[in-house]
């Protein structure tokens, strides 16, 4: 897994391995603002990744007479447009067995989720009492690629059913805008001057502070720095459900 390193975020556990191969799954997680993963907040994994993702920007100007006569008019810049992310996701369970899982809108209806509406948050409407409505904040990642935006267009299309109507793989074309200049593309080392930047691991049942460690940093031998990191009495007694902080600063 390549690491996201120069970017003052905390992510989940890293998504799924695809059922085409040993690719990790792209995903969309809910974010605060500052792009920052929200405990327990909604995460949505790509049953398959993208092929391919377009990223646009758009600005207005006005055309104001050349003054000296020229053929060349002056532009004058008006409004700087928000940078969008456009991308096509497959969601597919033909693959599925149990019935209760071929469903394909079991996985879209979690996608959807993303663009409901919600009440402000008590303080926020303290501070502006006309914030009475807001969207989540997102963020879709994968691998290095960090883009924090709103989901702002979203259409799904059914593309194959079982006998009984069943829907099981949809096609979603999903349109994220960022209102904020952030870096999309991380640098793999640490800026310099800053301490360490962490995320967080989420234990499962089965793992062991040497499979983590080979996940995250590609080599089983850094366990014993989880485990220091951590303080940890006892590396082998994890606990499913523990948080462990998991340094992105370089290998010691």
């Amino acid at each position: 897994m390549q690491e996201l390193i120069g970017i003052n975020t905390t992510l989940p556990k890293p998504g799924p391995k695809t059922p085409l191969g040993n690719l990790r799954a792209a995903r969309i997680i809910e974010v605060d603002a500052k792009g920052h993963y929200v405990s327990n907040g909604l995460i949505v994994n790509c049953l398959f990744n993208p092929f391919e993702y377009t990223i646009s920007k758009s600005n207005s100007f006005t055309e104001q007479k050349a003054s000296n006569g020229g053929d060349s008019p002056k532009a004058d810049l008006t409004s700087a447009g928000p940078q969008t992310l456009k991308l096509n996701l497959i969601f597919d369970t033909t693959h599925e067995k149990e019935d209760t899982q071929r469903n394909v809108t079991l996985h879209t209806n979690e996608l959807w989720k993303f663009m409901s509406v919600r009440e402000a948050k008590a303080n926020d409407k303290k501070a502006n009492p006309q914030a009475k409505k807001e969207a989540p904040l997102v963020a879709f990642h994968w691998g290095i690629f960090y883009f924090v935006s709103y989901i702002t267009s979203m259409s799904q299309t059914f593309i194959h059913f079982a006998d009984d109507g069943t829907p099981l793989r949809a096609k979603v074309d999903v349109t994220f805008t960022q209102y904020a200049d952030l870096d999309d593309y991380p640098p793999q080392n640490p800026t310099s001057g800053g301490g360490p930047i962490n995320r967080t691991w989420q234990v499962a049942a089965g793992d062991r502070l040497d499979l983590i460690a080979a996940e995250v940093y590609q080599d089983a031998t850094q366990w014993r720095r989880l485990a220091d990191y951590n303080r940890l009495a006892n590396p082998l007694n994890l606990q499913p459900g523990q948080l462990l902080q998991i340094p992105y600063e370089q290998r010691l």
